[in-house]
């Protein structure tokens, strides 16, 4: 039976609690429901008084948009958490509330691998309706492209079943522009044997004189997007005491395999003579906590604000990323409260991302093969609130500016929010033209709206 918490109420605070403290929705009340059934009378009690409404799971979103529910129903998905392991180890049926940690684990202990987020902490349907990067995409694409069927409560408050051969068009829509058509109380999703049960694991400090040697090593390695499948690199650029007093480079190798078949990757950053060096092998289900985006990590807890600024890139450009060099080392001194910002730059494997039809999903940037963004981290206030996106879109222009002739991609997942439609959901003119048109089929009322909502045309 659903459960309704009050304000005011412990449990109600517990729910409405968020990852980031900026932009976050108000809510009057919060329903948590046990049942695909539950979550649609909560949509159709909600339609019938014309409240908003807003499907929450592990509350990471972070978009400005979010701050347009006022007075709102949560409809806080949580104990949708089931897992089951179909008879022939293909696939799993999960709960809508599944989340990264929980399937890593739970999959484990059945010798199976999924496609997820890279953080443990966050859901796996929230990335997953907007595309779903990962460290096992090399391997088996995108978070979307791995769900084989959807349950999905509509804006009408309907339970429908989405997939190839079901709602086939709004099966597309979900898998890319998802959180604006519908909330997903469950998923039949593809599992696999287990590749790699270790994981090889290493971190390289550079001081901020080695940049251009260190992004010219991983343009070599990235390759145009021809790194190997079990390769990662991570690199931020952060002020790490560690390696020095001003702004440095930290680049870290996840590889799916032993050490010995990941050095000649790793061999690239010793040739430049790192001031740091770490390294130790893990099981996968360990490598989050390893790396800092574990359950307990500091990045995985709420309180701070957050807001992240992306762009998707085909290769580093080195003058370019000087640039945002001196925008981040501006903000960080002139603004302390950002000290904990980074400036991330991520490099998953794209083969089998890229080896999907581009036109088969609503996910529209198959294309990038590097992600980049501000992840501005700041003690809250309503003053560092109006200070992050002046510095984000600084650095989104300067990372963009260093791609001319290309148009600026912003992953929907890491958006602000004064982000286009065509930035966010594809250039062809088609793209947006087909999600408008469902948009007016499936949520004419625009009730699905406050994340990063597709408008009727």
């Amino acid at each position: 039976m659903a459960k309704i918490f009050v304000r005011n109420s412990a449990a109600f605070v517990n729910a409405v609690s968020r990852w980031s403290a900026a932009q976050n929705p108000d809510f009057a009340v919060v329903v948590l429901p046990d049942t695909d059934e539950d979550v649609a009378i909560a949509v159709r009690y909600a339609n019938q008084r014309n409240v908003p409404f807003l499907a929450v799971n592990r509350g990471h979103g972070s978009t400005t948009d979010m701050s347009n529910c006022r007075r709102g129903i949560n409809i806080y998905v949580r104990n949708l958490d089931s897992i089951t392991i179909a008879e022939d180890g293909q696939s799993a049926t999960l709960g809508g509330g599944v989340y990264g940690d929980q399937l890593v684990r739970t999959l484990r202990a059945n010798g199976k691998v999924a496609a997820t987020g890279a953080c443990a902490c966050v859901g796996l349907m929230g990335p997953g309706l907007g595309g779903g990067l990962g460290r096992y995409q090399g391997f088996y694409g995108l978070i979307t492209d791995n769900i084989l069927e959807l349950t999905v409560v509509t804006a009408d408050g309907s339970i429908v079943t989405a997939s190839a051969n079901e709602n086939a068009d709004l099966f597309w829509a979900m898998g890319g522009a998802g959180h604006n058509f519908g909330i997903v109380t469950g998923v039949t999703y593809k599992i696999y044997d287990d590749p790699a049960p270790d994981w090889w694991i290493a971190s390289y400090g550079f001081t901020g004189e080695k940049l251009d040697q260190v992004f010219d090593a991983l343009n070599q390695i990235n390759g145009n997007g021809s790194q190997p499948k079990e390769l990662t690199t991570y690199t931020f650029l952060a002020f790490d005491q560690a390696v020095s007093d001003e702004p440095s480079l930290v680049v870290t190798i996840y590889y799916a395999g032993p050490a010995t078949a990941a050095l000649p990757y790793a061999q690239t950053f010793l040739d430049l003579d790192p001031s740091t060096t770490s390294n130790q092998t893990v099981a996968y289900p360990d490598l989050a906590d390893a790396v800092g985006t574990g359950m307990n990590s500091p990045i995985c807890q709420p309180g701070n604000s957050a807001a992240v600024f992306p762009v998707g890139l085909l290769r580093f450009n080195t003058t370019a990323i000087h640039r945002v060099f001196d925008i981040y080392t501006e903000l960080v001194l002139q603004h302390p409260d950002f000290s904990h910002s980074v400036v991330q730059f991520e490099a998953y494997p794209v083969q089998k991302v890229q080896s999907v039809d581009f036109a088969s999903t609503a996910y529209a940037h198959r294309g990038d093969n590097l992600l980049v963004s501000l992840l501005a981290l700041y003690t809250p206030s309503p003053t560092n609130d109006a200070t992050a996106p002046l510095y984000g879109t600084r650095i989104r222009e300067a990372f963009h500016a260093g791609q001319p002739g290309r148009q600026l991609n912003a992953y929907v997942n890491y958006a602000y929010g004064d982000e286009t439609a065509e930035q966010m959901y594809g250039w062809e003119a088609w793209r947006l033209e087909k999600l408008r048109m469902l948009k007016g089929e499936w949520d004419p009322r625009g009730r699905f709206g406050f994340y990063h909502p597709v408008f009727l045309g």
